[in-house]
């Protein structure tokens, strides 16, 4: 009865479910588009939202530029607060680009309006895109 209170299963839990109760997605709808979009991965194979996790999983999401990669330590089958969700998996993700670095490729000051070529040119230049676009045209 205790498990039930507080969430947590002992028998194998949904992808899609699992994911939202340990907050890595915002709702369960988005957990379900990314599996949906092949940006959810378990154990290294592609699944659906209805895959069965267990525990000793290894997932990986990949959810707005950032790649997620958490071992499964408990089994959750409601969302529950943030410190609980936070014992329920063991996270093995790169830590986040410093925000200096993402700013630092490229960015515009509001109102400026569209870039003209050159703006884009430069910005490509500052990205490191203008290599590969010549490589590859």
């Amino acid at each position: 009865m205790a498990e039930a209170a507080n969430g947590t299963s002992t028998g194998p839990v949904r992808v899609d479910s699992w994911i939202w109760s340990v907050r890595l997605t915002k709702t369960r709808s988005q957990a379900g588009t990314a599996c949906r979009a092949g940006h959810v991965h378990v154990n290294g194979e592609r699944v659906k939202a209805s895959h069965l996790v267990k525990i000793g999983d290894e997932v990986r999401v990949r959810m707005e530029s950032r790649e997620r990669i958490v071992k499964v330590a408990k089994l959750l089958r409601k969302r529950v607060g943030a410190p609980v969700a936070a014992e329920a998996y063991i996270d093995k993700s790169p830590p986040p680009p410093a925000r200096a670095d993402v700013l630092a490729a490229g960015v515009r000051d509001r109102g400026l309006g569209r870039p003209t070529k050159r703006d884009r040119r430069e910005m490509e230049r500052l990205r490191g895109l203008a290599e590969s676009r010549r490589s590859a045209g």
